[in-house]
């Protein structure tokens, strides 16, 4: 297991999740539901998402911006656009007013002559974010990231506009998992990106010694480690391995494993509510739940009962973002 795919572990699709919209100008369509991360694109056409309290960015064809909640934000023709009234949800009826036509919903994007007709497909895909292990992902994010067209994520796009077009049977599920990959192929385009300053898990993962190491850790993180033992599985010396881990990550490797250990079991005390805070303990590799407590209280700043007490009291919907919801409007 690697950092990247631990800190993904909670950002999944879900079904309602997603949505496709046909649209000829003009539009506005608002998405309120402040989603932790919403992942937007073009199959067609363009557009333009205008975050709230942010610049417009521009959408063209095959481009990808995700927006970081609780920012809301609005899809539009052109930025100051008016529109006539829709209000949508996944599936939508197709309103003709004054003239104009809008469809939304699920759209074959070969249908109407694509781009040089002027209809424009975007597909939506919004992810709760699960635990608190997903929000350090969050935390590494700007409230608006692009990446454009030509990266490696357009294949994805290419099965996308495909699967759109079918009424099939599992269609659902390869529409989720679709968005999940176009998602990882997304943030991994965007880390990498010239003169970007990715968080330092990002860049560390790729050093061969460091990156060594925090796969080991990733991978058994209850096991009894020691920088000696650790400095033997990556194959150098126990001063080689922390002085490169500390360069990397600005921590000694035991100081960043049990600062992981303990967001493991924050999680799990959550999750796992039957679970006594001795049997979390041991499953992150304490074997003294004291211990445990003491470590993890120096870090949280409360103790693991009372941080399972106040996770119970929060409402559900703060757990996992909200409940996602979608409204679309427009105004003329």
């Amino acid at each position: 297991m690697d950092v990247t795919s631990d800190l993904l572990r909670g950002v999944r699709a879900r079904g309602s999740l997603f949505g496709s919209s046909t649209l000829s100008p003009p539009w506005s369509l608002h998405f309120v539901d402040g989603a932790p991360l919403t992942l937007c694109t073009a199959l067609t056409g363009a557009g333009w998402i205008v975050p709230e309290g942010h610049p417009p960015e521009r959408l063209g064809r095959h481009d990808t911006i995700v927006v970081r909640g609780p920012t809301t934000f609005t899809f539009v023709d052109e930025p100051g656009s008016t529109a006539e009234p829709v209000a949508c949800g996944q599936h939508c009826a197709t309103p003709e007013q004054g003239g104009t036509r809008h469809r939304l919903g699920w759209h074959d994007p070969g249908e109407g002559g694509g781009d040089d007709r002027g209809a424009t497909t975007l597909v939506v895909g919004a992810y709760p974010v699960h635990g608190e292990i997903s929000r350090s992902l969050l935390e590494a994010l700007p409230v608006v990231l692009r990446v454009d067209a030509g990266d490696t994520g357009d294949p994805v796009l290419d099965h996308l506009a495909s699967e759109v077009a079918r009424d099939e049977p599992g269609q659902q599920v390869v529409l989720d998992r679709l968005l999940d990959w176009m998602l990882v192929c997304t943030l991994r385009t965007w880390l990498d990106r010239p003169g970007g300053h990715p968080p330092a898990w990002w860049t560390a993962q790729k050093d061969p010694v460091v990156g060594h190491a925090l796969r080991l850790l990733h991978t058994e993180p209850a096991a009894p480690w020691t920088v000696g033992e650790l400095a033997r599985r990556t194959g150098v010396s126990r001063s080689t391995l922390a002085k490169r881990f500390a360069d990397l990550l600005g921590e000694p490797p035991l100081a960043y494993l049990t600062r992981w250990r303990m967001t493991l079991a924050a999680d799990l005390l959550v999750e796992q509510e039957s679970s006594t805070v001795a049997h979390v303990a041991r499953a992150v590799g304490y074997t003294d739940p004291f211990a445990f407590s003491v470590a993890f209280k120096r870090l949280r700043g409360t103790s693991p009962s009372e941080f399972r007490r106040m996770a119970e009291a929060r409402p559900a919907a703060d757990q996992t973002g909200g409940e996602l919801r979608r409204a679309a409007s427009a105004t003329h």
